[in-house]
């Protein structure tokens, strides 16, 4: 999967569109990363940008964006409702696939090194970035706000973790930054049958962390021991909520913001508000995503509901938005569009330009393509889709055991084998375009100059950098094609027989993958200069080679067994 992560920084100037549109442009000229939405506010004097791609160009826009807010606002100048502390007052990296919390946190504080030491703006970090516990909350990094930056800058405990530690004349304009990592915030509203707001907000009260204020019989507040207000914690932890009224729909809502989907996904937080509305007499009815949200929030959704069901969840992504979209009643209020609402896929067709990839033609277009005069796709892309269709084979197997009449009680055993095939299947649809993007590389590197010594050497290592990966890419292809027919051989044993043969044909067309691939391999690694990566990995290809015959030998002896 491609690594993706957010970036929400908050520039404090919210007036002046000509500033707020030069800072835009600067995250717009990096390629890799989309400008979502951009949001001013007037009152607050800040703007809010919300920006999505790979790591290194988040990294780079975010970087860039900071740089220009520095040459532009003057904090000095400043006056807003909102607490602030700098030009560019917070800047969080968020992961949203492909990349664990802790790498998102390396980056955070490679950019605030950056921005420390190239901008001279003095950077904290915060949130899961914190360099302590105590510089974890946003308010403690922000304490006195601008007017206590000098202070702040100076103090031994309250210092700047990257860059300058006194204010002159450069600080004294830019301010400082906090900048940090944090879980995905999706801002997720619970429709309900009732117009009552006092309702809407007792069931809120019910399931955010926060809770609510104890009372007794005559409502009056119940002190703890120290005085204190004694409150009564919700359900729901990561969960921030309140009740209101939409006039639009004319219905009571529960307006929720998720700060941690990894702690409270979207259907933990449906199916909880489900079950204390119906204590209260209430029916949810539907729910809403308000902007974006990430593609996993979907498809946990989905498998979630698929087990309540008990039925199998190695399902195609598509079914699995479809049964969490029905399931959660995103589509109550308006339609819902999965391409136009999941991070992954708005990226995903900006990227394309409108234009399909080799995996997601018709069977015919991608036939057309590849029998072109074009060499790309060739046998390296259809070796890649031989294997992703016996994965999908086995995967086929697998839903049909997971629903076999008698068999109930091993749903759970299949569903595991149908999420390893799907895996595998997406992975290797992934890989019909890899090949023909290392190819394409190959080319790419042999038409740069070579007029000069030092043109000549750098066209030599970038072919031979794009060979390397043009070898690497049918290799993985080999081995996750091999992975296939582990798949297979347990569906051939195990799996529905009315499907024995099915799986027999997946074995067929993986074992074809793996020697299509093979072919790649060995083509490519004799182009490489470094003799010791091409044997070492023509050695293992050949180990990869002969397991899949072997394998597949195996498997249509157990089918044959089976017929």
């Amino acid at each position: 999967m491609r690594k993706l992560i957010e970036c929400v920084p908050n520039f404090s100037e919210g007036n002046d569109a000509r500033v707020i549109e030069q800072i835009a442009a600067t995250i717009r000229e990096v390629e890799g990363v989309k400008l979502l939405n951009v949001d001013p506010g007037k009152a607050t004097n800040r703007t809010v940008m919300t920006f999505v791609g790979t790591p290194e160009e988040v990294c780079e826009a975010a970087f860039r964006a900071m740089k220009k807010a520095a040459a532009l606002i003057d904090m000095r100048k400043h006056k807003g409702a909102h607490p602030r502390f700098g030009a560019t007052d917070v800047c969080p990296l968020i992961p949203v696939a492909g990349i664990s919390m802790e790498e998102t946190v390396t980056y955070a504080r490679a950019l605030a090194r950056r921005v420390g030491e190239e901008l001279r703006v003095p950077a904290y970090m915060y949130e899961r970035a914190a360099s302590t516990p105590a510089r974890a909350n946003l308010a403690s990094c922000r304490a006195g706000e601008y007017e206590a930056l000098g202070e702040r800058l100076k103090s031994e405990d309250w210092g700047p973790d990257f860059g300058p530690r006194e204010l002159d004349d450069w600080t004294a304009r830019t301010g400082a930054v906090a900048i940090g990592a944090r879980d995905f915030l999706v801002a997720y509203n619970i429709n309900l049958n009732t117009t009552s707001t006092r309702r809407a907000n007792a069931i809120a009260f019910d399931v955010r962390e926060r809770g609510r204020v104890v009372t007794d019989e005559a409502g009056k507040k119940v002190l703890d021991d120290r005085g204190k207000p004694r409150v009564q914690p919700g359900t729901l932890k990561a969960v921030k909520a309140i009740g209101w009224f939409i006039e639009e729909y004319g219905i009571a809502q529960i307006s929720m913001n998720l700060t941690d989907i990894s702690i409270t996904p979207v259907h933990a937080a449906f199916d909880e508000t489900c079950r204390k509305a119906a204590e209260r007499g209430i029916r949810v009815t539907g729910s809403e995503l308000v902007g974006l949200v990430p593609l996993r929030a979907m498809l946990d959704a989905g498998r979630y509901f698929l087990r309540k069901q008990q039925r199998s969840t190695g399902v195609p992504d598509a079914e699995l938005i479809k049964i969490a979209v029905k399931s959660l009643g995103l589509d109550d209020l308006a339609p819902f569009n999965p391409r136009e609402r999941v991070i992954e896929y708005v990226l995903e067709d900006e990227e394309n330009g409108g234009k399909r990839k080799l995996a997601g033609m018709t069977l015919a277009a991608f036939a057309d393509e590849t029998c072109s005069e074009s060499p790309a796709p060739g046998g390296g892309s259809i070796s890649a889709y031989a294997g992703a269709l016996g994965a999908s084979l086995a995967g086929m197997v697998a839903n049909l055991s997971a629903h076999k009449r008698g068999w109930d009680d091993r749903w759970e055993e299949f569903s595991g084998h149908a999420e390893r095939a799907k895996a595998l299947q997406v992975e290797l649809l992934r890989m019909v375009d890899e090949d023909t993007r290392a190819f394409n590389a190959i080319m790419a590197a042999r038409e740069l100059p070579r007029e000069s010594e030092e043109e000549k050497a750098a066209r030599k290592r970038a072919i031979q950098e794009a060979t390397r990966y043009a070898t690497e890419v049918p290799f993985r292809v080999m081995t996750l094609c091999n992975d296939c027919m582990e798949v297979a051989r347990a569906m051939a044993e195990e799996g529905n027989p009315n499907s024995v043969t099915d799986a027999g044909v997946g074995a067929l067309v993986a074992r074809a993958g793996v020697l299509g691939a093979f072919l790649n391999v060995k083509i490519n690694a004799a182009g490489l200069d470094d003799r010791a990566f091409a044997g070492d990995i023509l050695e293992r290809g050949e180990r990869v080679a002969e397991e899949a015959c072997r394998r597949e030998k195996e498997i249509l002896d157990v089918v044959r067994g089976r017929m």
